[in-house]
């Protein structure tokens, strides 16, 4: 009898050293466990024999939706949020576990410098809010690819809000440029994910390329148009030959245009749309002479003179001095907006896209007064 205790108590040490070591789940763990049992919204998980785990409530509901397909037999893992209760189960959690995972595949993303794809939740006037499993997400405006960041006359708070909202529910890769894992928040960068693309686009850049691209913002001073990464600014004198009132009026944000480059300098790219054109003042040297008396419309009056298109994009300058015999103070009394006039050329520079105008030579002078020339 005492060989057969001392058999059966040595198969037994045996046993033991072969099983597996006794683990209690731990507070603040990830553990993984067999469904044994699913009750609405209640899951009761055997953690391999060590004990068992419940998940109940809101805790059973993690993002993906794990409660509405789960089954007997299926292997999941989950978050220790408490102790055996009363009934002997270790209370356990869906969406701790999946906000754990999220974080901690975050935490990789951010030591690696990987980018990584985020859906936008929510806009304020300072950048796009993220919500990704409990987890907060910031993209400062500052932080926005050239595409995105909203360019806005006076940096009008509502408006800037408004272009930061259409962004709502759209998908932006970013990069994680600050973590705060106590806080559970995470800074992120659209920038910073298109900055290698950016800079390998910004090396094989040249004056004189001609690029595709999109319009990215419209301001008074002119167009800004991002391609590759990139953004460039077409400057109000580089949208038409002519004058330019309003840049609005070429285009409006997300139209594709076509553009060409005119100027590097570090991170500034200046573009041109006019230059994809032909240059109507190589025509208008040999069309117009000096000399010669033309009809043209009243465009614009300022402080210096009256500007009078001649045609589409050739526009001529009757400065103050060439208005009146008399002397002039107020264009306003001598010509209407819209009139339509003749008037004497009296100087072309082509080559600095200027044509000097005058009525005042059309003109008798008043008699006694000594007439001067203004031909050149």
């Amino acid at each position: 009898m005492s060989a057969t205790l001392t058999s059966e108590s040595a198969l037994m040490e045996e046993l033991l050293k072969l099983s597996p070591e006794f683990t209690r789940p731990v507070l603040g763990s990830l553990v993984e466990g067999e469904v044994i049992g699913v009750y609405g919204n209640k899951i009761l998980i055997d953690l391999f024999g060590v004990a068992t785990g419940m998940i109940a409530g809101k805790e059973a509901r993690d993002s993906s939706g794990t409660l509405a397909s789960i089954q007997n037999g299926d292997v999941i893992s989950a978050y220790v949020i408490g102790d055996e209760n009363e009934e002997g189960y270790y209370v356990l959690s869906l969406s701790r576990a999946s906000q754990e995972r999220t974080w901690r595949s975050f935490v990789k993303a951010y030591e690696d410098n990987e980018v990584i794809a985020v859906t936008i939740h929510e806009a304020n006037k300072g950048g796009l809010l993220v919500l990704m499993d409990g987890i907060k997400g910031f993209i400062p405006v500052s932080q926005l690819a050239p595409m995105h960041y909203p360019r806005v006359d006076g940096a009008d708070a509502a408006e800037i809000l408004t272009r930061l909202q259409r962004l709502v529910g759209q998908k932006l890769n970013v990069k994680i440029i600050n973590l705060d894992q106590a806080g559970g928040k995470l800074i992120l960068s659209e920038k910073a994910a298109m900055a290698e693309k950016r800079q390998a686009a910004l090396q094989d850049l040249k004056p004189g390329d001609v690029v595709d691209g999109v319009i990215s913002g419209i301001v008074k001073f002119g167009i800004f148009v991002a391609f590759d990464g990139l953004e460039g600014l077409v400057h109000i004198s580089e949208i038409e030959w002519g004058h330019v009132k309003n840049p609005a009026s070429y285009g409006k944000i997300g139209d594709a245009v076509q553009v060409q480059i005119i100027g590097i300098e570090g991170d500034k790219i200046s573009l041109s749309m006019k230059r994809l054109t032909p240059d109507p003042w190589k025509a208008a040297a040999e069309k117009y002479s000096i000399g010669t008396v033309v009809k043209g419309r009243v465009d614009r009056v300022t402080q210096f003179g009256v500007f009078v298109k001649l045609e589409d994009d050739i526009s001529g300058l009757i400065h103050l001095s060439e208005l009146s015999h008399e002397p002039v103070k107020d264009a306003h009394k001598f010509v209407k907006i819209g009139e339509d006039i003749d008037v004497k050329i009296i100087a072309i520079d082509p080559d600095d896209h200027r044509i000097g105008l005058s009525i005042k030579a059309l003109q008798e002078p008043p008699a006694g007064a000594e007439e001067v020339t203004t031909e050149s």
